[in-house]
Order: C-alpha cells, then structure tokens, then sequence
C-alpha cells in the first residue's frame, strides 16, 4: 500500500463548488437526518481520491443505498478517520481545534458528547475557523457563529492506496 498525499486545495475548492448545491452523484440526505456528514465525506473524497470498501466499517459511497454508515453518520467518521490505522483511504486523528488545517473536519456536539455535525474547514486566519456545511448550506462560515457546547478536530494526516 502507497502513501499519497492528502489534495486540502482539492477538498476545498469541492467544498466551495458545492456547499450551496448538491452533486448530483450523491443522494441528498438533508430531509432524512441531514447532509452534513455526506458532504463532509465528499470533500474528504475530493481530497484524498481513495475509498476504503471494507464491509461495514470501510468508508465509501457507491449509492444511497450502497454505503458505509462512516460516510454519512457522524460519529462513524470519526471511529474510520482515527480508527483506520493500517487501511486504504484517508486517516487522521483528533487534535485541539487550533491544529486545524483547511480540508480537516470540525464536529460539533452537546455537553453530552453527543456528537451531531460535521464541517469542513475552509479557512483558519488568526485563530479563527471558517467552515463549509449541508443541512444548514454555509461556506467561510466562522465556527464561532455556530452554537454547541463540545467541538473536536479531525486533522487529517494522510490517505493510503494501491
């Protein structure tokens, strides 16, 4: 397996093309639970350009119905992004949100630890976050506009392929 190189342009200028629209390769998921873990994985996909096809807990995307739960459920992202250790496609690992890069994906959630969106970083200029979203359509949103009690950082740190 190769190591390739994380695109951040690609996934942002995805991210731009399409935070207002939806791609029509992809269901649209807004009015069945939201499309913001769909359209977060889409970036991520503009940026690493490798799906991991592994049954059940691999992250790809063939159809609505030919899916992984990782491409559009929250918390399932995340347990691939920081769980995919030695598998083909993109990996990262938590990090506070001052380690953000643009590209990387910003997930909200409630004193709880219930976690419920998933932005993806399209700026960061003196500390602050702008993000690009479905459900709620937004890009170059300031983070600090959002309201949540918990944020986590997803710093994408490379993507493996054949």
């Amino acid at each position: 397996m190769r190591e390739l190189l994380y695109d951040r342009q690609a996934a942002f200028e995805y991210a731009k093309k399409w935070a207002f629209g939806r791609n029509p390769e992809y269901y649209d998921f807004s009015r069945i639970g939201g499309d913001c873990t769909n359209f977060a994985s889409q970036c991520i996909f503009a940026g690493a350009k490798v799906m991991n096809f592994t049954p059940v807990l691999g992250w790809f995307y063939r159809s609505a119905n030919d899916r992984t739960a990782s491409w559009t459920g929250v918390e399932y992202l995340y347990n691939f992004l920081t769980g995919n250790a030695d598998g083909e496609g993109p990996y990262a690992e938590e990090v506070p949100l001052d380690r953000l890069e643009v590209g990387d994906i910003v997930q909200l959630g409630r004193a709880t630890g219930d976690f419920y969106h998933s932005p993806v970083v399209v700026g960061v200029s003196g500390g602050r976050i702008l993000v690009a979203a479905h459900s709620y359509d937004a890009f170059g949103k300031p983070l600090s506009s959002y309201s949540f009690e918990k944020a986590r950082g997803i710093h994408i740190l490379g993507v493996r392929g054949q």
